[in-house]
């Protein structure tokens, strides 16, 4: 069994909660998984699939989807992450140092991956 991240509710503060499994990488167990963990991320998702795959006759677009929500999803899970990443993009924005900048965004594209490379059930 493998350790799952701890955050907090914010409804007390004080009843750690975990952060929830990734679903089977199916559209619609993700589309399920975004609408109970992450609801602010469903009117996009829908959009985004009505625009780009609910008409097509053409399932091309579909793996690219996934990965696009897959990762979005696998970070809106956290909040712990979803914070951190908003941190280091609005610091890299803000850096006036070129090297640093460059850094912020290494580590920001670096945690990205590792979001979209999440399997399911972990």
């Amino acid at each position: 069994m493998t350790a799952q991240p701890i955050h907090f509710d914010g409804r007390g503060g004080d009843r750690p909660r975990p952060v929830p499994p990734m679903p089977e990488r199916t559209p619609q167990a993700l589309r399920l998984a975004i609408q109970e963990h992450a609801p602010h991320l469903l009117p996009d998702f829908e959009a985004h699939w009505r625009r780009a795959i609910a008409d097509a006759f053409n399932l091309t677009p579909v793996p690219a989807f996934m990965r696009l929500w897959w990762t979005q999803y696998a970070i809106a899970r956290d909040p712990n992450l979803e914070g951190h990443l908003r941190d280091l993009e609005a610091r890299a924005a803000k850096s006036e140092d070129a090297q640093e900048s460059a850094a912020l965004l290494a580590e920001y594209s670096r945690l990205r991956r590792q979001a979209a490379a999440v399997e399911p059930g972990r």
